[in-house]
């Protein structure tokens, strides 16, 4: 059991990170700029939070498998391989839980008190000192409360970690999939046991993001 459990945490870390960063970036250019297709490009960073895992799983394996656009590229030029890999599952957990992090990230900008960055580049700052000195640390609960979430969102992550990282024992097998595992074979208790692991956690986040929420009124 303790093998799926700390490739959980490990993919779930990761997936939590490269979902952060990437989400954190998006929300603050979202929340200040409009433009033609803004809405458009707001649904598409929104959509793997409601496709079918399976069918973000295809899309996956479209892009970055052996025969992928991006994965032929990988393969050809640094050898990397994501397809049954845990790199894979990282992933895959980014991939479905970065609308969680955008979505927290983009709410808290645009509630923060744009007077203060207006302030900043009347005094002569630029954007990026504007976004670590103002904007961040003004929005930075409603980024935890999302990161929490995103953290909670990879770690249940099952469909497309399964279809891209398949389920290799010590290898690829996060808890989700051990779950299934465990229950293909019949064994309702440690089925069970995982299950029990995963809910506390998740349950732990969960309190976490709402306390972080509350503290931002």
């Amino acid at each position: 059991m303790l093998t799926p459990l700390w490739l959980t945490l490990k993919v779930a870390l990761l997936a939590t990170l490269f979902a952060g960063a990437t989400g954190v970036a998006l929300g603050w250019w979202m929340a200040r700029r409009r433009f033609p297709g803004h809405a458009v490009v707001d649904a598409a960073l929104v959509l793997p939070m409601v496709l079918p895992p399976t069918v973000l799983g295809y899309y996956l394996i479209v892009l970055v498998g052996r025969n992928g656009v991006i994965g032929q590229w990988l393969d050809r030029w640094f050898g990397i391989t994501l397809l049954f890999t845990w790199e894979g599952a990282v992933l895959a957990a980014a991939v479905v839980s970065l609308p969680l992090i955008y979505k927290a990230a983009r709410a808290a900008f645009e509630e923060t008190d744009h007077r203060f960055a207006q302030a900043a580049r009347t005094l002569g700052a630029g954007e990026w000192e504007v976004f670590w000195r103002i904007s961040l640390p003004l929005a930075l609960r409603g980024i935890g409360a999302g990161l929490a979430l995103t953290f909670a969102r990879a770690m249940g992550e099952f469909g497309a970690t399964l279809m891209i990282a398949g389920n290799l024992p010590g290898r690829t097998q996060t808890l989700s999939v051990a779950v299934y595992a465990a229950v293909q074979a019949g064994d309702d208790r440690l089925a069970l046991t995982l299950t029990l692991v995963i809910s506390a956690v998740c349950i732990v986040l969960l309190v976490l993001a709402n306390r972080l929420l509350q503290a931002r009124h």
